[in-house]
């Protein structure tokens, strides 16, 4: 509820669509192991967000084909939140968030490692939005990192459908 008080929260659950439902949650994210987009979304219907991690291209123009609002992209950078052995990288992100990439048509958040000491060069490659966790959540002064990277942020091209902040703890 406390989330709710904000203006553009969404509360998005992980991995969970039943919970999603339960809960009234604004939607589901769904990694590569969970539940297909299809079997999520009649779960949690229509009305809610359905985001899926992407780490290939194939997985990113699966995701967009069967009805993903948005795609994660990454992971990008090494993190301490999880553990992920085959980063994608930046030439990732400018592949997929080009103009011919499958995230050039919906939102796209970059993820993993993404933090204010490396947030220009994933927005150079082309991201539009990212997923941070740790760069927050164990920083001096969050409030300060938070400014950064939404200055960072600014030039993009909004998203138009899914504010979102992720957790992989």
């Amino acid at each position: 509820d406390r989330a709710r008080e904000y203006d553009r929260t969404s509360i998005i659950i992980n991995d969970r669509p039943d919970i999603a439902l339960l809960s009234d949650a604004d939607g589901v994210h769904l990694g590569q192991h969970d539940l297909g987009v299809a079997e999520a979304r009649r779960i949690i219907g229509h009305d809610r967000i359905i985001g899926v991690s992407t780490a290939t291209m194939e997985q990113a123009h699966r995701a967009v084909h069967d009805g993903a609002d948005y795609i994660g992209i990454g992971p990008v950078f090494p993190s301490s939140t999880k553990e992920k052995p085959d980063l994608a990288g930046l030439a990732f992100i400018r592949a997929c968030a080009g103009d011919d990439g499958p995230a050039g048509r919906i939102p796209h958040l970059a993820i993993s490692g993404i933090n204010a000491g490396n947030i220009d060069e994933v927005v150079r490659a082309g991201a539009r939005g990212v997923a941070v966790s740790s760069a927050i959540c164990s920083a001096r002064d969050p409030q300060q990192v938070i400014e950064r990277l939404l200055k960072a942020l600014a030039p993009t091209t909004p998203m138009t459908a899914v504010p979102y902040a992720a957790s992989d703890q």
